[in-house]
């Protein structure tokens, strides 16, 4: 564990992908509150990825098509549901200028869970990320891969924060232009639904 693990996980979380989208999407419809609730959702996703690895249970879900196949069409599935509801201007994304009630705080965490929960490709991500940066000859590597882990977790929230931060000083340019928010809105629903797609083709 070194510089090489902060520099390559901090360009893996700089990409823009499903949980970025999902973040600056809440930071533009709701500001800054709803972007910061976002991120911590799409955080809390990857941590089923992250104990599987540790546990070693990713490699069950390599050995077997029929799971893979089936959490991956679920995802699939939840970001075609993501991007309909965003073209609808609906759900917990839909535009808001009152305080966030604890009902859809609670459905922004769900969402962004959900987002990095359906998606298996990340614990097999995990698997062959992590233990390039494990100590050579370490007996037990159980503990830095937990250390490992929650560093990844505490860039990805830092880093998914501060895009929905960017995006919520944005918005108040955005509201005021009615036709960029709509063309905003198909962007983000077709990079769900984009993504929905690649997934699905995606295999082990």
């Amino acid at each position: 564990m070194g510089v090489e693990f902060f520099v390559t996980s901090l360009l893996i979380i700089l990409i823009p992908g499903t949980g970025v989208i999902y973040t600056l999407a809440a930071g533009l419809s709701g500001g800054q509150r709803r972007a910061i609730i976002a991120a911590f959702g799409c955080t809390l996703g990857i941590v089923p990825h992250l104990t599987a690895s540790i546990l070693g249970l990713a490699a069950l879900l390599h050995a077997s098509a029929t799971l893979f196949a089936f959490i991956k069409y679920l995802g699939v599935a939840y970001l075609l549901y993501l991007a309909w509801q965003t073209l609808k201007s609906a759900g917990p994304l839909a535009l808001s200028s009152r305080e966030e009630t604890p009902k859809r705080a609670l459905s922004i965490v769900r969402n962004g869970i959900l987002l990095n929960v359906l998606n298996p490709k990340l614990s097999i991500f995990f698997v062959a990320f992590l233990p390039q940066f494990i100590t050579p000859g370490e007996a037990s590597p159980t503990g830095e891969l937990l250390v490992l882990s929650l560093l990844f977790m505490a860039m990805t929230f830092v880093v998914f924060v501060l895009y929905g931060v960017f995006a919520a000083a944005m918005r108040a340019k955005v509201l005021q232009n009615a036709r960029l928010m709509r063309w905003l809105q198909r962007t983000v629903a077709i990079a769900f639904a984009g993504f929905g797609l690649r997934l699905a083709f995606t295999s082990r």
